[in-house]
């Protein structure tokens, strides 16, 4: 992926939109969309990692209701030819083909790896990757295996976004909020993952969502991991110019 004189690789994560309430996040929601607005003055192509919603399961011909103003501005930037790329979540595991469909965007289910001017990316949004968390990789089996999808499109889809809302926000998974505190480099998972994967072969940058908390560690001389933090507290995004990557705010309300 080349990128032309005077464009930007734009990165963003965790929206969590429609937590705790659809109404409570449209703000949120609105500040996303000015965002959105605002690079695609520059953008090469913008990566969104996954968790852009709270919660989205595609029945055969039912989406989740609202978010009109995010889809509306994604299929704007994607119809003008500014390639956008999708990372599932673990609250948006179940996509199934809309976002392809309607939007003309990728979706992907697993980290790649992508080719940005010189330098190599490893992208995902970061579930279930690295040491731990053996409980959470088991459960997400059980949400993506075939018969779990086809239990929950048995039932209507109002009983079973409620159910989702519900579960999604008695166990606060909407913030991350146990989770988002700094572990120590040695204790990131994440970092962990990544150091194991340059065994393997090379990377220049390993950028992942999912912590909800903006982090940047050197893992050798010539990789980085960085983590995009979220669009809850942070409103936080990444920027890279082909030569370098940047954290940044986005300030505007």
């Amino acid at each position: 992926m080349t990128i032309p004189n005077g464009k930007k690789i734009y990165f963003a994560s965790d929206n969590h939109l429609g937590a705790p309430t659809m109404e409570a996040s449209r703000p949120r929601e609105k500040k996303f969309v000015a965002w959105l607005d605002e690079i695609k003055q520059d953008a090469a192509a913008i990566f969104l990692l996954g968790d852009l919603f709270d919660f989205w399961f595609e029945y055969k011909t039912v989406v989740p209701k609202g978010f009109a103003r995010t889809l509306g501005k994604l299929a704007e930037i994607a119809d003008s030819g500014i390639p956008i790329h999708y990372f599932v979540g673990n609250h948006d595991l179940w996509m199934n083909g809309y976002f392809e469909e309607e939007l003309g965007i990728p979706v992907y289910h697993k980290p790649q790896e992508f080719k940005i001017q010189n330098s190599e990316f490893f992208i995902g949004h970061g579930d279930g990757l690295g040491p731990g968390d053996k409980g959470y990789k088991r459960m997400k089996k059980v949400f993506i295996s075939p018969f779990f999808k086809w239990l929950f499109k048995w039932g209507h889809p109002d009983i079973g976004m409620r159910i989702a809302q519900y579960f999604s926000v008695k166990n606060k998974m909407i913030s991350g909020d146990d989770d988002a505190k700094f572990l120590g480099e040695d204790n990131e998972w994440l970092a962990v993952y990544s150091k194991r994967k340059l065994e393997e072969k090379h990377r220049d940058y390993f950028v992942f969502g999912h912590r909800h908390l903006p982090l940047e560690i050197q893992l050798n001389e010539s990789s980085k991991y960085i983590n995009l933090g979220d669009w809850i507290q942070y409103y936080t995004y990444g920027v890279f110019d082909g030569e370098s990557f940047q954290l940044k705010t986005f300030q505007k309300d």
